[in-house]
C-alpha cells in the first residue's frame, strides 16, 4: 500500500491563536498522545516573541519536555537566527521557517518584505546545515490573500524555489485562509511539480469553506504525498480575517485510506487524542 505522510501542526499552528493560554503540561500530555497515535512528524511549538504569540511563550519548557524519540522529527517554528540557536541549544530535529506568497500579508504577518524573510532566513539555513538538522520552508497564502486577492501560480512557485535555493528540503505551500478550490489547486501544483520534486513539497489546508479535502485530491492527483493538519482542526490566524482551523487529522486521516494511502496513525488512539485536545480549547 503506497503511504502518505501527515505532519500534524496542532501543538503550534492549532494553538498559536487562542485566546486563553493553555497550560504547558496540557501541551505536553496533547504531545505525548499524538506520539502514542502513530505521528513521526511534530510540530511541537515557535520560537517567537510572547510578546506578539503569547500562547507560544513556554517554547523552551515545552521543546525540552518532548523528549527526542527513535522515528520522531520534532519541528519548531523560528523567525529568525536567535530562535534557531535557542532551540538548537535544547535539541531539535528540524527548523522551520515562514514567508508568504502575498507581499501584503508578509508585512501584516511577519513585518516585513518577501526579500527582506528570506535574507532574515539565511543564518538560519546556515545553522541547519552546520547542525545537521532539516530545515522546512512554509508559503503562507500560496493561492488566495485576504487583502490581496488570488495569488499567481508563478508567485507561489517563486518563492518556494527561494526557499529551496535556501535549503528547505521541504516546502509546504499553505492555503492560508480556505479559500481555494481544486482547479487553483490543480493549477499551483501542475508549476509547483514541474519545478521542484514532489517529495520536496507539501500542502497546507484550511477548511474555512469546506473546499480542504478536494484540495487534498487535486495535490494527490500531482504526485504530493505529505500534508498538514490539525488535530480536532485546530487552528486559524491572527493575519487571515475569517480563516477558520487548520483541516483537521481525523478527516484528513481517513480520507486518505479510503484513498487507499497508508497513514501509520491508530484510529483509535487519534480520536482520543482529539477529544483531549477539544477540551483544552472548550
Amino acid at each position: 500500500m503506497p503511504t502518505a505522510t501527515i505532519v500534524e501542526v496542532g501543538p503550534r499552528d492549532g494553538l498559536q491563536n487562542e485566546k486563553q493560554i493553555v497550560p504547558t503540561p496540557q501541551k505536553l500530555e496533547l504531545i505525548r498522545l499524538l506520539r502514542a497515535a502513530g505521528f513521526t512528524r511534530l510540530e511541537v511549538t515557535a520560537f517567537v516573541s510572547p510578546k506578539w504569540v503569547p500562547q507560544m511563550g513556554d517554547h523552551e519548557t515545552v521543546l525540552r519536555g518532548t523528549a527526542p524519540s527513535e522515528g520522531l522529527i520534532r519541528s519548531v517554528l523560528v523567525p529568525n537566527e536567535r530562535g534557531a540557536l535557542l532551540a538548537l541549544a535544547i535539541g531539535v530535529e528540524e527548523l522551520a521557517v515562514f514567508t508568504s506568497a502575498s507581499e501584503t500579508f508578509a508585512k501584516k504577518n511577519i513585518n516585513c518584505s518577501i526579500a527582506e524573510s528570506l535574507q532574515r532566513f539565511r543564518p538560519v539555513a546556515s545553522l541547519a546545515a552546520r547542525h545537521g538538522v532539516r530545515l522546512r520552508g512554509y508559503v503562507s497564502c500560496s493561492v488566495e490573500c485576504p487583502y490581496e486577492g488570488q495569488i499567481a501560480p508563478e508567485a507561489a512557485l517563486h518563492v518556494a524555489l527561494a526557499l529551496a535555493d535556501l535549503g528547505c528540503g521541504e516546502i509546504s505551500l499553505a492555503d492560508t485562509i480556505g479559500r481555494a478550490r481544486s482547479e487553483q489547486v490543480n493549477a499551483l501544483m501542475r508549476i509547483a511539480t514541474s519545478a521542484l520534486p514532489t517529495e520536496k513539497l507539501a500542502c497546507h489546508f484550511h477548511d474555512t469553506h469546506g473546499h480542504a479535502l478536494d484540495n487534498v485530491d487535486a495535490a494527490l492527483v500531482n504526485g504530493i504525498r505529505i500534508f498538514d493538519s490539525a488535530v480536532a482542526g485546530l487552528g486559524g490566524c491572527p493575519y487571515a480575517p475569517g480563516a477558520a482551523g487548520n483541516l483537521s487529522t481525523i478527516s484528513l486521516a481517513t480520507f486518505l485510506e479510503k484513498a487507499g494511502y497508508s497513514t501509520g496513525l491508530n484510529s483509535a488512539r487519534l480520536k482520543c487524542v482529539e477529544d483531549f485536545a477539544r477540551q483544552l480549547v472548550a
